[in-house]
């Protein structure tokens, strides 16, 4: 098998990182491995399959001789983006930055891998709360069409990154200890007001915007509609920053154009790749955070007519947001674009 040069950018951080283990776990075919990350965090050694390596400070040169980059996200990505396009990669983006453009495809590797062929240099990953969603609704949208989609999600703090992750245990550390919990990340790290996350629920991720939704509610909607090319699909959102350290979960209502029957629906579910059906409510099973954590699949349950509109269901997804969500859909796309030759 033939394989390629790999550039990773955000190497040190918590998608980065889940970028070198699903490296390893996956055997993804790589012939050199370029870490790349910001100047304070360069010289970090990392293992990889045994081997050592530096983590170097992205500069204008560091993508010389790649083929595929793979960027964790953040601002960062819109700075050196088009200088890895340049110097011949192509870059599968992490960030928000070229989500909505449409010279860049939107992809889930499940849902419209052929929409990565429209690629001109940059192939945009979902944000998380989007994919863990959308795994559920395609099978279902196969079905029938959806015309209108509520979701609230309930979303672990590793959607903020590391900091977020360590903001929630030293919070914890405090509040049993009776010290005061002094937060510094959440919602937001760029807001002025910040809340603890122990103990509490936090109504808004992102910013707010002047239609009163947040970046990251209006993120699931535009998204949502971008990825299954439907822009006639009604969708409204609801996002929560609960204390999880990983896997989000969501509440997802959704009308159908005409009606469906339920088996159909979970067969549906349990047939397509990289769903787990986990509905059985005579032994309290459905899927929670703690036990879908650390593994690849979103985990659907709580399947049910909602009886108070027609051709409407309810269920609830959880998924992996550092995996699936965010790692894991990446490194597929670039397996996807090995697999049919596409690079």
């Amino acid at each position: 098998m033939k394989k390629y040069n790999v550039a990773i950018l955000g190497a040190t951080g918590a998608v980065g990182t889940e970028f070198l283990k699903l490296i390893e776990e996956r055997d993804f075919p790589f012939a050199e491995l370029r870490l790349l990350a910001s100047a304070r965090s360069a010289g970090t050694q990392l293992t990889v399959k045994g081997k050592t390596y530096t983590v170097q400070e992205a500069k204008e040169d560091s993508f010389n001789g790649i083929d595929i980059a793979l960027f964790a996200g953040g601002s960062i990505s819109k700075e050196f983006a088009p200088i890895a396009v340049k110097a011949g990669a192509v870059v599968i983006d992490n960030s928000s930055t070229f989500r909505m453009d449409p010279e860049v495809p939107l992809i889930i590797p499940e849902i419209n891998p052929q929409a990565i062929l429209k690629h001109k240099g940059i192939i945009a990953n979902p944000n998380c709360s989007t994919i863990i969603m959308c795994m559920a609704l395609k099978p279902l949208y196969d079905l029938a069409r959806i015309k209108r989609i509520v979701v609230s999600t309930y979303q672990a703090v590793s959607g903020a990154g590391k900091e977020g992750i360590d903001e929630l245990t030293d919070e914890t550390k405090a509040y049993a200890e009776g010290r005061e919990m002094i937060p510094h990340i959440l919602p937001s790290a760029s807001l002025k007001k910040h809340y603890p996350i122990a103990f509490n629920l936090i109504p808004q991720i992102d910013v707010f915007l002047d239609n009163l939704y947040s970046k990251e509610e209006m993120k699931m909607v535009n998204e949502t509609q971008k990825i299954f090319d439907d822009y006639d699909m009604r969708i409204t959102a609801t996002t929560v920053r609960v204390p999880v350290y990983r896997s989000h979960s969501e509440s997802v209502n959704v009308e159908f154009e005409h009606d469906l029957d339920l088996a159909d629906m979970r067969k549906a579910l349990e047939n397509f790749p990289g769903v787990q059906v986990q509905d059985d409510l005579e032994e309290q099973i459905y899927p929670m955070p703690l036990y879908t954590s650390d593994k690849d699949d979103c985990y659907v349950g709580r399947l049910r007519r909602d009886f108070s509109n027609p051709n409407t269901f309810n269920f609830w997804v959880v998924g992996d947001q550092i995996r699936k969500g965010a790692a894991l859909n990446t490194l597929q796309i670039a397996e996807c674009m090995i697999k049919n030759g596409w690079v």
